[in-house]
């Protein structure tokens, strides 16, 4: 149940904003990327220190400073300080069990998200937060590894293609989020393969492994749900706010993504109900593989029950019985036993039990 709940017992009796780190430290070293641009310029770095992006805060050109790693809380102070951050927004980018929500500030907005990736081996959903915090003219993401979907966005960025150059830190923001959101229909689609593997199952040949495989795929539901039901609450949010740091024309993109957050909540509560279906399923196919067994013992038991009375009256040890001198009473027997064996199968095919 750790995927579910996390561990908070370090901030007890700490005052509020006190900058702890809640999680696991998923990356050993801290990774910090620089890209400042506008219309005609663009540049990307690696810095080595946080105070290298200082000086781009008054630029008039956009900057993305992205974080992979928040257990460093000297650099998270240190932003926090610098941008005018308040110390409640870095206790929660430090605290990675956040729900998916958006706080509108003065001078910035505060997003977080839940990033979605599928170990294979293990078939498990693993789950890491993105904090987002957008200004004037930056934006500063948090993420706990390294390695992630914005790829696409920076690429996007160098070769200078379509408006993201042209326009504002408002829609490097909805491109972040958009990217985040994507890729939750990517693993919605593993997810429908694993839920028509286990339904094939199910109606061939159900057996223990399969309710193994559907208990884990309801728990999977479940984190993914609680992933990802928050989010329509925050983009809506974000769409319908009256923060001046959002351009009108973002709000546009930012309704699309609301719609995507739909699709996938939607998507997300059919395979909810798909898999509580399974487990019904599997209920019944085992009931009706044990029904097919059990009638066809009965068969067998009821053409045994006159077959067994016969050899039993024939196997009594008296001297004088019918039958008992006679040459071919031996044949005479099986042949009686083997005509009532045949006339209980034909009655039993009439009735349809067969």
């Amino acid at each position: 149940m750790s995927r579910f709940f996390s561990s908070v017992s370090k901030k007890a009796g700490k005052k509020p904003g006190s900058l702890i780190h809640i999680g696991k430290k998923k990356t050993e070293n801290v990774r910090i990327t620089l890209i400042d641009y506008d219309e005609n310029n663009y540049m990307q770095k690696e810095v080595k220190k946080i105070e290298e992006c200082f000086p781009f805060r008054d630029k008039k050109t956009v900057t993305w400073i992205n974080i992979d790693g928040v257990h460093d809380t000297s650099i998270i102070e240190k932003i926090g300080s610098h941008f005018g951050i308040h110390s409640l927004v870095l206790e929660d980018i430090l605290n990675t069990s956040q729900r998916p929500k958006m706080e509108v500030f003065d001078d910035y907005i505060f997003i977080v998200l839940r990033m979605l990736s599928l170990d294979e081996k293990k078939g498990e959903t693993i789950s890491e937060q993105v904090s987002i915090i957008m200004g004037r003219n930056f934006v500063i993401s948090f993420q706990e590894t390294v390695g992630d979907i914005f790829d696409p966005i920076r690429k996007r960025l160098g070769e200078g293609k379509g408006k993201m150059r042209k326009t504002g830190p408002d829609y490097l923001s909805y491109s972040l989020i958009d990217a985040v959101v994507d890729n939750y229909f990517y693993i919605l689609e593993k997810f429908g393969e694993r839920v028509e593997s286990i339904e094939d199952g199910l109606i061939d040949n159900p057996k223990p492994e399969t309710l193994q495989k559907i208990h884990s795929l309801k728990r999977e539901m479940i984190f993914l749900r609680k992933s990802v039901w928050p989010l329509r609450e925050a983009v809506s949010s974000l769409e319908r706010s009256e923060s001046p740091l959002i351009d009108k024309r973002t709000r546009m993109y930012l309704r699309d993504v609301y719609d995507h957050t739909i699709q996938v909540i939607d998507t997300v509560e059919t395979f909810r109900d798909m898999v509580s279906g399974m487990l019904d399923l599997y209920l019944s196919s085992i009931s009706n593989k044990m029904n097919q067994v059990m009638k066809v013992l009965t068969i067998i038991a009821t053409i045994f029950i006159p077959l067994t009375f016969i050899a039993g009256i024939y196997g009594m040890n008296f001297d004088v019985m019918p039958e008992l001198k006679w040459p071919f009473g031996y044949f005479m027997v099986w042949g009686v036993m083997i005509i009532i064996a045949l006339v209980m199968l034909l009655y039993f095919k009439r009735k349809e039990w067969l």
